[in-house]
């Protein structure tokens, strides 16, 4: 059987191929899904993503199943290990995050001001793919940025660096990586000035530069042999597809419950009710990664998590019984289990994510601050990854975490659409959606179910 595309969706604990067909036609159409375990323990991430397609063909019934093009999202390879440097932690440090987080890096360490002996040492022991360096306003400071720039080329010369800091540095920075040879990468300021955020350019780059180490994984390598389009990294799709649909539904935020992490995207500029009590800016589109809670790699964490009234409803022998739950549950007794860790996963991740409303008492008297992300606009909320969309009942704890009222997290509202990516088929739309953008939005509306 041929199909027009098939999208591998390679993460920690699991592989899925979906194939699709119809897609230059105007009716786009969902063929099939396959899914496999991941096979890292087998020192080769192409022999689960055969057994996913051989899932497919059983599925669909045929002997096998090729494509005219086969296209791919990863997390396998844990993300793209980042430190971050900057100026100050509320503007520059926190820009780069942003940029960061949203191309699907993981942020191992984030420092302001000046690096030091021991910073550097910690840097070391890390060992971390890539370093971003920023800090400054265009026009504003320029020490702290030479300064770090300096000592991370001198001391790691083999990492690869992305500046995107005060641009009056950038012709010292090009000189000090030539003299090095240090391989550098130059993008617009992250922070150009002191009201306004700038992070797509830097994520953009951080996504290419994922492509390019994405075979840090073991057997990645042999995907490039296979895919024909870009390799994207899986938290990058669904927030491509996020940002996407919110021209479809407005202010919106994305739950991703895996193995290994929790995601939450939303999409909003917050209350404008609120926007004047907001003490410093956020950005439009907005990820945070949480690599401490996932349903199957970090169950301990999770549990750990848990608060004293989730602890308690769970029986005497659970963390017996979970140890023997494997990647892909099989029957309604394994379902059971995870749920707990879903709906912790969720709370927490959300508890992290959502910003807070607070009083502060000033010269002028008592002030009500914003601080974070104001998540009281958003009105449609999508379920997706496999712990939310393959667990009956998984997208259900969303609603039951909004229904508890708290004082001073922002919040969705209760009344805040839940829609479940029932295809589980996010991922694959975000990496879609550059070549075929009307039948990546097509196929995710069609995907989406009510909660």
């Amino acid at each position: 059987m041929n199909v027009d595309l098939l999208i591998a969706e390679i993460g920690s604990t699991t592989t899925v191929v979906n194939a699709f067909s119809g897609l230059t036609a105007g009716c786009p159409v969902f063929v099939g899904q396959g899914m496999a375990a991941t096979s890292i323990a087998e020192g080769d991430v192409t022999r689960g993503l055969d057994r996913a397609r051989e899932d497919l063909a059983r599925t669909l019934a045929v002997d096998s199943v090729s494509s005219d093009h086969y296209f791919a999202t990863s997390s396998a390879a844990g993300g793209l290990s980042m430190t971050v440097h900057g100026l100050v932690p509320e503007m520059t440090v926190r820009a780069a995050r942003e940029a960061a987080l949203g191309s699907g890096a993981v942020i191992r360490m984030v420092t302001a001001g000046r690096l030091g002996v021991y910073d550097l040492e910690e840097i070391q022991a890390i060992a971390p793919r890539i370093i971003m360096v920023a800090g400054g306003v265009d026009g504003g400071e320029r020490e702290t940025a030479l300064h770090n720039f300096n000592k991370l080329t001198e001391h790691f010369p083999q990492i690869p660096v992305l500046y995107a800091g005060n641009a009056d540095n950038l012709r010292e920075i090009r000189a000090i990586a030539g003299e090095r040879g240090v391989r550098l990468y130059v993008t617009e300021n992250v922070y150009p000035s002191l009201d306004r955020l700038n992070v797509e350019p830097a994520r953009l780059i951080i996504q290419r530069i994922f492509e390019e180490h994405i075979v840090e994984a073991p057997g990645m390598a042999h995907i490039h042999e296979t895919v024909t389009g870009r390799i994207m990294p899986t938290p990058g799709a669904v927030m491509a597809m996020t940002e996407r649909l919110y021209h479809v539904f407005g202010d919106l935020m994305t739950f991703d419950v895996g193995g290994a992490t929790t995601d939450i995207h939303s999409v909003t500029e917050g209350s404008e009710d609120l926007r004047l009590y907001q003490t410093e800016p956020e950005p439009f589109a907005k990820r945070t990664v949480e690599g401490d809670l996932g349903v199957y790699i970090n169950r301990s964490h999770v549990i750990r998590a848990m608060s004293p009234r989730e602890r308690s409803a769970l029986l005497p022998d659970y963390e017996a019984n979970l140890s023997l739950v494997p990647e892909i549950p099989v029957n309604d007794g394994q379902i059971a289990l995870l749920l707990p860790l879903v709906k912790t996963c969720c709370r927490e991740a959300l508890e992290r994510h959502a910003g807070r409303l607070s009083e502060q008492f000033t010269t002028r008297g008592r002030q009500m601050t914003v601080r974070g992300r104001d998540l009281t606009a958003v009105r449609a909320i999508i379920a997706t990854g496999g712990a939310l969309t393959k667990l009956p009942g998984a997208a259900a704890v969303i609603g039951e975490i909004l229904s508890v009222p708290s004082a001073d997290r922002l919040y969705p509202g209760e009344k805040s659409r839940i829609m479940m990516d029932h295809l589980y088929l996010m991922a694959s739309c975000g990496v879609m959606a550059d070549t075929y953008p009307d039948a990546a939005t097509k196929l995710m509306l069609d995907s989406l179910r009510i909660s």
